[in-house]
């Protein structure tokens, strides 16, 4: 008995020190992200928790990562050999990383024909897919019903319209219109709807159409109608400014309108397809999941797996305020809810940026364009040549 006792007693002991050997040897997945909105952050952190609590394996943790900071840390990363597993990338920005060798190919490891075209493109470099999307949307008008009103102005739909709208909301501490303009990708997701309105391409902007989106630029600053302050606006800090009664007018996204119901509940306002010049335009945005070859693959693949699920991203993605990615959720999204089929009117001639895999350097040259014509410092002509000649030393 005594001998049988020893035994069962060794026995439990084994499986306690192996019990604690795998949990010591979970393995740890590590996200970076650039989302500055709270709501998104909480969106992610209740993914993961709830990835967390579902297995015994895997231990996700994400680190937030300013955007202005982002591809700077990456590249830094990559060269240090000190990266994450996973990175929520702006989807224009994936090609550039894929062609570096950075992202795992993971062609064949998800189902990629429920998602929509657009979103998998711009994940696949050279028929190979190196991320899945996660979400995606495009920019619209926003604007303040109240002071429309009360300027006997009715919603601007062209440039003409935008301009003098603009300049009769102006005053009191109150400007007519904003956009993001930082000189990065953000500001440059905000302008290119403006060069698409005119028929240009990205790969045209010393052309007479684009020059002429610059030249709307500097007509609503020299009208005191946009503040010179845009240049360090993020896409937050111009929702805040709206919500403040500081703008009339904005453009922006639909990840807003969850914050904006939540934090201005009693302010009146409403969405409109963003004033054309000779065509609509908006742009495509969203981000795209990336596993970082080298690192925790398999078990990246398998938390990815998780949130990309179609039941999971229907939970999630109208509160995070994109147009799913996956075409089978976004069919049955915002049922009801008027406003937020307006951006998805725009997904049917919203275009993506690029695709190209040195977008980052074409998207640096169009960002420092309006941003020396915003402050002042060249012509849009000027600007234009200056951002024609990188362009033209990359494409051709």
């Amino acid at each position: 008995m005594m001998k049988k006792l020893l035994a069962l007693a060794l026995t439990v002991m084994l499986v306690l020190s192996l019990g604690g050997a795998a949990l010591a040897e979970k393995t740890e997945v590590n996200i970076w992200y650039y989302w500055e909105n709270l709501k998104h952050q909480e969106i992610l952190n209740g993914l993961i928790e709830g990835f967390n609590a579902s297995q015994e394996d895997i231990e996700v943790k994400a680190s937030y990562v300013p955007f202005a900071d982002f591809k700077k840390q990456l590249s830094i990363g990559a060269t240090a050999d000190v990266l994450p597993d996973i990175v929520i990338i702006d989807s224009p920005d994936h090609a550039s990383y894929a062609a570096m060798g950075i992202f795992a190919d993971v062609t064949g490891k998800f189902d990629a024909s429920t998602f929509y075209e657009g979103p998998i493109n711009s994940c696949t470099l050279d028929g190979v897919l190196y991320g899945i999307p996660f979400g995606s949307n495009c920019l619209a008008l926003y604007y303040n019903e109240d002071m429309l009103a009360a300027a006997g102005c009715e919603v601007p739909t062209t440039w003409d319209e935008l301009k003098d709208v603009a300049a009769k909301c102006t005053g009191d501490n109150v400007y007519g219109l904003a956009f993001c303009s930082l000189q990065n990708e953000e500001g440059t997701f905000n302008f290119m709807p403006w060069v698409w309105s005119t028929g240009a391409t990205s790969f045209e902007i010393n052309s007479e159409n684009a020059i002429r989106a610059l030249y709307l630029v500097k007509d609503l600053i020299e009208a005191g109608s946009m503040p010179k302050e845009v240049i360090n606006w993020t896409q937050g800090d111009v929702m805040n400014q709206f919500i403040s009664g500081n703008l009339a007018m904005m453009i922006n996204g639909p990840w807003q309108v969850p914050t904006m119901r939540e934090q201005a509940p009693d302010l009146k306002w409403n969405v409109a397809l963003i004033p054309a010049d000779a065509q609509n335009a908006s742009v495509l945005g969203g981000e795209n999941f990336a596993v970082i070859a080298g690192g925790n693959e398999d078990a990246a693949i398998e938390f990815l797996s998780y949130v990309t699920s179609p039941d999971l991203v229907a939970s999630y993605i109208d509160e995070f305020g994109y147009i799913a990615a996956r075409s089978d959720v976004a069919a049955n999204q915002f049922e009801g809810d008027e406003l937020m089929k307006k951006f998805v009117d725009q997904m049917a001639y919203a275009q993506p940026r690029g695709p190209h895999a040195r977008w980052p350097e074409i998207s640096d040259a169009i960002s420092m364009a309006f941003n020396e014509v915003i402050i002042g410092t060249q012509t849009p002509e000027d600007a234009a040549a200056a951002a024609q000649a990188v362009i033209d030393g990359i494409i051709q």
